[in-house]
């Protein structure tokens, strides 16, 4: 018997086959075919079926496909739903899918921009976008236990980080931790300056959160007039749920494709950015609020210290005479005094 099975994406289609004879699998190819227009899967695995079984000299009489296609009605052709045929069609589209792995891996080294090419009209398809993401900004808040409320942008062209374009917020307008509040702001903020310098916009913006925070992002857009122009999408956590302004039905992307990864990858970027960001503001803040609570020393002089010291470690290690070389007598004097 023979078995096929097809998987495809926009710009090509792979056909895997399996030739049994005494139950045991004697051989195994799968051919690659450019689609030349929107070919069905079904009518690619039927031309694939009549070229690789002409190619092979296959004689074999019973077929097993994953869906019924037509074909010679001398063939029988069978459509298994489980047990070990059902494992054989699973078998052929997993070589398949290594076939195509294999020749993306390849065309990455040989041919990157065909590469980025593919995954950007991949993304396009997956998330039914207008135009290709070339250009993604993606948002995330930070407030661990409601202190320090910060934001972060970042940027990805062709799918890869572009850092020197990332972003930090501090939010300004919003009192205590609010999500949603604290995206609306920062979200116009971003436009805002970018309306202003007229420099480029996305095509994709992403918000880290669902469908509150996606709304309050959405309010932001609309008050810039940019509602419509951009296309935006939030990500739930926990489930990795895609939401599109006015659906409440989520989207779900299969958790091996190259557009899911990208979208975690700037998820996971914004996550990591926003974080550093906030642990050296707090970290920063507490160093301050340790020195600037001795009497006499202000912010200025906690700055000297810190750059002549580089910790509050030192400074509470160093000597009376190295503390009035930085700053002064009287100053020195209440620094060593309140640390011993």
């Amino acid at each position: 018997m023979d078995v096929f099975t097809v998987i495809s994406d926009n710009a090509m289609a792979y056909v895997n086959f399996l030739q049994l004879s005494h139950g045991s699998i004697i051989r195994s190819h799968t051919m690659e075919i450019k689609k030349k227009l929107d070919e069905s899967d079904e009518e690619l695995l039927q031309l694939a079926i009549v070229e690789i079984r002409q190619r092979f000299n296959s004689q074999s009489k019973e077929l097993y496909l994953p869906f019924n296609v037509e074909l010679d009605a001398s063939l029988k052709v069978s459509v298994p739903k489980l047990g070990d045929k059902k494992r054989l069609l699973e078998l052929s589209e997993r070589n398949a899918k290594f076939f195509r792995q294999e020749r993306f891996n390849q065309i990455k080294i040989i041919d990157p921009d065909r590469h980025t090419n593919r995954i950007m009209s991949q993304m396009k398809k997956d998330l039914r976008l207008s135009e290709e993401p070339r250009h993604i900004e993606c948002f995330d808040n930070s407030n661990i236990q409601g202190t320090n409320p910060v934001a972060a942008c970042v940027v990805f062209r062709d799918g890869k980080p572009s850092k020197k374009e990332y972003r930090h917020f501090n939010i300004k307008t919003v009192t205590g931790p609010d999500d949603f509040a604290s995206m609306e702001e920062v979200v116009f903020r971003r436009y805002k300056r970018l309306l202003e310098e007229e420099e480029s916009l996305p095509q994709l913006i992403i918000i880290d959160g669902g469908k509150g925070q996606l709304s309050s992002a959405l309010k932001s857009l609309e008050v810039l007039g940019l509602r419509g122009k951009i296309a935006i999408v939030g990500i739930a956590k926990r489930l990795e749920e895609i939401y599109f302004p006015g659906d409440s039905i989520p989207l779900y992307l299969d958790k091996k494709s190259e557009s899911l990864k990208i979208i975690q990858h700037l998820r996971n970027e914004a996550h990591r950015f926003g974080i550093t960001f906030h642990r050296n503001k707090r970290s920063k803040g507490a160093i301050n609020s340790e020195l600037e609570g001795i009497e006499g020393v202000g912010e200025k002089t906690a700055r000297e210290l810190l750059k002549k010291f580089k910790s509050v470690k030192r400074i509470k290690e160093a000597s009376l005479e190295h503390l009035t070389e930085a700053v002064g007598p009287s100053k020195a004097k209440k620094i060593y005094g309140s640390f011993h």
